[in-house]
């Protein structure tokens, strides 16, 4: 039987909030670090929050995405996590609230093709415009990639697995057959089926079933 693990990616799958990342080379990380510290406890729309800390990233060049992509680093047992799953047979997916910029290029890294997440406009100078485009994969959209992946595969909901930290992953968390909360904000621990504080992600081999 095929099965599905969903992986959120910033403070995730990797050690650093690439938002953040960015923003320093805008001049506007401590900013954005207090609202996406607001938006993973849940105390801010997602969205709102979302348009407002990549209008601070407006007129840097795009190409500060692979600068940004060469910094960020797996958090410990991360690829031994994906390569476990994936050599029993695992689908593996990453699902985002970050930016497909780099998400697409890191799942690449370890394997994983499966992706959801915002894309960053930019301009005809190749500067970003402070603006997302596509769908915003906020709260509610991390819970339909997660549901789109399994019914495309096959897969029955009971027979996935979504791992997270923050308010943005709670939804999908509930729709998945096993909810784990890795190193979580305290209302994402206390709604998981599992909470996990570990330095290390492999860590969730022990509570997955399989």
């Amino acid at each position: 039987m095929t099965r599905l693990c969903v992986l959120d990616v910033d403070s995730t799958l990797i050690t650093a909030e690439v938002i953040e990342l960015i923003a320093e080379r805008a001049g506007t990380r401590e900013e954005v670090a207090r609202v996406t510290e607001a938006a993973m406890r849940g105390e801010l729309d997602f969205g709102q929050s979302l348009a407002a800390r990549v209008a601070t990233l407006k007129g840097l060049p795009a190409s500060v995405c692979a600068d940004v992509l060469a910094e960020v680093e797996f958090t410990p047992g991360a690829e031994n996590l994906v390569a476990t799953l994936q050599g029993e047979g695992w689908l593996v997916a990453l699902v985002s609230g970050g930016f497909r910029e780099i998400v697409e290029p890191l799942g690449a890294r370890i394997g994983i093709t499966l992706t959801r997440a915002n894309g960053l406009e930019v301009d005809e100078d190749g500067l970003l415009t402070g603006r997302t485009h596509g769908p915003v994969i906020d709260r509610e959209a991390k819970a339909e990639a997660l549901k789109e992946f399994a019914a495309d595969a096959g897969v029955d909901l009971s027979a996935t697995v979504a791992i997270g930290d923050g308010a943005n992953d709670l939804a999908m968390m509930k729709v998945a057959g096993l909810g784990i909360a890795f190193n979580a904000k305290p209302i994402v621990q206390q709604q998981a089926d599992v909470a996990l504080n570990s330095p290390r992600l492999d860590a969730a081999l022990e509570v997955i079933e399989r």
